[in-house]
Order: structure tokens, then C-alpha cells, then sequence
């Protein structure tokens, strides 16, 4: 499954409407289409949205628990590598590092240049969201690079307090191969629909999470 949770990143893909989705067989108000009407035939959902492979430089950019850490800061804000030092509790040579890493990746660019409370001019960095479209990135990166995301995750929810927690799940289901495609699909589906219509809600509270499935040991 894509590493995202419900970060906020923008998107190459296009946009969507927003509008809000009708059950199967219901009509719009007044016999008008609604937006997913229109941009699909016969009302086909479009999601999930289609992904592509990873290049090799950005599969490496994504293996590391630092710059996956990094990425979601700078999608939350723009942030300067100080402002991320700072906040990461490392030292600013090595996020530099980090950094020149992702932006040489297309993961991360800079935003422009701003004047500090200092007056000093900053160089603040974005997230491109460019990782969320990405068709499971990690895969040919071997097995500890999986645990790059949810380190960070777990890093993330901790500097975060057990007060932030708002939703959790926990379960296990016997799936086949095909059917634990078929689930992280559907899944995708509603969190694409999601990612693609959250500049519409950034007036509300950012609110980060992660969907794992792994094997139990027998």
C-alpha cells in the first residue's frame, strides 16, 4: 500500500471537483449531472487514480525513515532546513543532506525565498506530493526499506501524544493474493478522492495516518 496516510500533498494528477458523490442509480438535483458524472462515463467511479513506478532515484529518496519524515513536515508547511533540524532533533548538515536528496529526487523543491523573523532571507522547502502517486516504491528497495515509512510514522505519532489519536482500527482477515489487491484498491479509491479535494479543507486540522497489512507469524 502507498505510504501517504492523510498527508496533504498536491497533486500532477487532475483535479477534482469536489462535488459530492451520489449512490448508484441517483440523479442530480434538477436532472443535472454531478461532477463525477461528468468526468466518467456512466458514472464510473475514476478511483484510485492511476500510479506509476518509481524511478530508482526516488525509490531511494523514499527508503530512508528521515526524508519520509521530512516530506510530510514540508507538506504540512513550507519549512527551512533549519526549521527542520530544529524540529527533528538532528543536526543541519545531515538534514541538509537529506534534503538535497529529495529535492534531486522530485520529491521536494524550494518554495521561494522569504525574509525570516530575523529580516534574514530564508530558503523554505515544499513537499511536490509526487510520492503519493507513486505505485508501491519501495518494493525493489528489499525488505528493511518497508520499515523506512512506519518508522516514521511511529516517530510521528509520538512526538504527536496519545491525545492525538482520533480513529484507530486494528483486525486480521484471511485474504488471497488477489483479494488483498482488491483491498488495497478499494482503499485507495476513497483515500485518492480524498487527497485530490483536501485544498478544499485546509482551514480544518491536519490530521496524519497510516493503513498497514502484513503477514502474521504463524
Amino acid at each position: 500500500m502507498s505510504d501517504q496516510g492523510a498527508e496533504r500533498q498536491s497533486s500532477d494528477e487532475p483535479p477534482s471537483s469536489g462535488g459530492r458523490r451520489l449512490s448508484e442509480g441517483q440523479q442530480s438535483p434538477e436532472g443535472q449531472q454531478s461532477p463525477e458524472e461528468r468526468r466518467t462515463p456512466q458514472g464510473v467511479s475514476p478511483y484510485p487514480r492511476q500510479r506509476r513506478a518509481a524511478t530508482v532515484q526516488e525509490a531511494k529518496a523514499l527508503a530512508h525513515p528521515l526524508r519520509v519524515r521530512i516530506l510530510r513536515l514540508c507538506a504540512q508547511r513550507e519549512m527551512t532546513n533549519k526549521q527542520l533540524a530544529d524540529r527533528l532533533g538532528s543536526d543541519p548538515g545531515t538534514v541538509f543532506y537529506h534534503v538535497r536528496q529529495l529535492v534531486q529526487a522530485g520529491l521536494l523543491h524550494q518554495a521561494p525565498v522569504r525574509t525570516g523573523e530575523s529580516g534574514a532571507l530564508e530558503k523554505p522547502y515544499r513537499s511536490t506530493g509526487l510520492s503519493w502517486w507513486l505505485n508501491d516504491p519501495l518494493a525493489g528497495e528489499g525488505p528493511e526499506a518497508s520499515f523506512a515509512p512506519i518508522q516514521a510514522f511511529q516517530e510521528e505519532l509520538r512526538e504527536a501524544g496519545p491525545d492525538s489519536v482520533r480513529a484507530s482500527s486494528r483486525f486480521m482477515l484471511h485474504l488471497s493474493p488477489e483479494e488483498i489487491e482488491e483491498l488495497n484498491l478499494r482503499i485507495l479509491a476513497i483515500l485518492d478522492e480524498y487527497i485530490e479535494t483536501d485544498d478544499q479543507r485546509l482551514d480544518r486540522p491536519a490530521y496524519g495516518g497510516m493503513i498497514i497489512l502484513h503477514r502474521l507469524a504463524e
